[in-house]
């Protein structure tokens, strides 16, 4: 029904019409605060990109990407713990449970700037403590981004969970872009300043935010427009979530795993996570080495976050796209597999055509691009799991996630492998590794750039089979 792509501002006079008022907006404020967690999130899972150099110097590794096991670690905690959390949020609401989040992983990204720090002449543990604070931290993190949607899932209207969505998510990649450039600061220094704090400081700085933060959401946030003293009625009607019942308690794990547009969902995401990961992983390392720039170089630090930041404008672009398509097709499920389609095969086009180019300006525009191509489709993926989940919203979410986390890992891992082996017998005399070992190492990155292309075309097939045609605890026909 053309009634389904109507946008909030069009239902608000039919309100005002019907006595109730002027809506209020406090389900902006709302928005507000869980953005900014959305930024947080990724200033403590970008700084460790940014450190992996001076980390593999204090471990004394023989490259940096023998820290594939820090982030392997990272990703499978994030993935088993994705599923719990969700339900949390689910059961009890999201508020206490992203407080509990917030609080865990900021204490843990404080400890990752503690790993292999000498006291009395004994170092805090190795690349071993390393994996395990980083399990820890990934840990913790799960169910963030399910207890954000959760929350969405209450305070806005459908036709708008694709939009607020996409502000979660520009949030977040705007931060992620921005972390190289702060860290370039504060551990590099600026032509007016030396470094502010040591590699080691920056870690709780970035931890500090998320401590800072809980104080403020706890005091700010709540689970639901019913309690919010500031919420009128005609805000009340117009979010409409008190027809959204709050979940039994269950995980539906029948409804889960026999829901096949749930698995095509699952599927696509954890193949452009694959992909993606290598932009908070590898990348600020590849830059550095490939082009030769130098270390604190803050041009060097906006390249490096090129891949947030124009993701960023795909996250919110995403969600006008979807209601612009969805305007002429009358079906909103359809407007998300044609976008979801269509920017998958950009983004595989660019990805091989990032293997081909030597120009370190085209290379970041055109791995800029494919980002900027999965966040058009990330709004889309996550309203996706309001519509199927309905009630068991966090828990569809996380499952998602959890996908994602799996492809995440697996990116991870046979990125630091596939390079590794291409580095095999060469000489080593650093962590950047001598000419040779460079050499050797930008031909496995290579090969590497061809497995993302591959993935991204799978993707976009994937998109063909995810429908909202049905509910995940009921036999009801979904809006379009």
């Amino acid at each position: 029904m053309r009634s389904a792509v109507l946008t909030e501002r069009s239902s608000e006079p039919e309100l005002n019409d019907a006595a109730l008022g002027k809506p209020t907006r406090v389900r902006y404020q709302m928005l507000g605060l869980l953005c900014s967690l959305s930024m947080i999130t990724y200033f403590d899972r970008v700084c460790f990109a940014s450190a992996a150099a001076a980390l593999a110097i204090d471990l004394g590794l023989q490259s940096k990407e023998q820290l594939k096991w820090a982030h392997t670690a990272f990703a499978i905690a994030y993935g088993a713990f994705e599923l719990p959390a969700g339900w949390l949020g689910d059961k009890w609401g999201p508020k206490a449970t992203l407080l509990r989040i917030v609080v865990w992983w900021s204490l843990f990204t404080m400890l990752t700037g503690v790993v292999g720090l000498y006291v009395n002449g004994i170092a805090l543990g190795g690349l071993g403590t390393l994996v395990v604070v980083r399990f820890l931290f990934g840990a913790g993190e799960a169910g963030a981004y399910p207890n954000i949607t959760r929350s969405l899932h209450n305070w806005f209207p459908p036709e708008r969970w694709e939009m607020a969505q996409g502000y979660i998510w520009m949030s977040g990649r705007i931060a992620g872009g921005i972390t190289p450039f702060l860290w370039a600061i504060l551990v590099g220094g600026t032509s007016f300043s030396g470094p502010l704090v040591h590699w080691r400081g920056a870690f709780f700085v970035f931890g500090a935010l998320g401590l800072i933060w809980c104080l403020i959401f706890a005091f700010r946030f709540r689970d639901r427009p019913a309690q919010h003293s500031a919420v009128n009625d005609a805000e009340r009607a117009l979010i409409g979530s008190s027809a959204r019942p709050n979940s039994d308690g269950r995980i539906p794990f029948r409804a889960i795993l026999t829901n096949r547009s749930l698995w095509a969902l699952c599927s696509m995401y954890s193949l452009i996570t694959y992909g993606w990961f290598f932009n908070i992983t590898y990348f600020p390392g590849y830059l550095r080495e490939r082009f030769q720039l130098p270390a604190g170089d803050l041009w060097g630090a906006i390249f490096t976050g090129a891949p947030l930041w124009v993701g960023a404008i795909g996250c919110i672009t995403g969600g006008y796209l979807v209601n612009f398509v969805g305007h002429y097709t009358t079906n909103r499920g359809l407007a998300r597999q044609v976008v979801g389609c269509l920017a998958m095969s950009v983004a595989a086009l660019s990805w091989l055509g990032v293997s081909q180019v030597n120009d370190m300006t085209t290379f970041c525009v055109l791995i800029s691009l494919a980002a900027f191509c999965v966040d058009l489709t990330v709004g889309a993926a996550w309203a996706t799991c309001q519509d199927l989940g309905q009630q068991y919203a966090g828990v569809v979410a996380a499952w998602m996630n959890t996908f994602g986390t799996i492809g995440a890992a697996l990116a991870a891992f046979v990125t630091g492998a596939i390079v590794e082996h291409y580095m095999k017998g060469q000489p080593v005399n650093s962590p950047s590794g001598d000419p040779l070992n460079l050499s050797a190492a930008m031909n496995g990155y290579q090969a590497v750039f061809y497995t993302y292309a591959i993935v991204y075309v799978i993707a976009a097939i994937c998109w063909f089979f995810i429908s909202t045609n049905k509910k995940l605890n009921a036999p009801l026909q979904m809006r379009p």
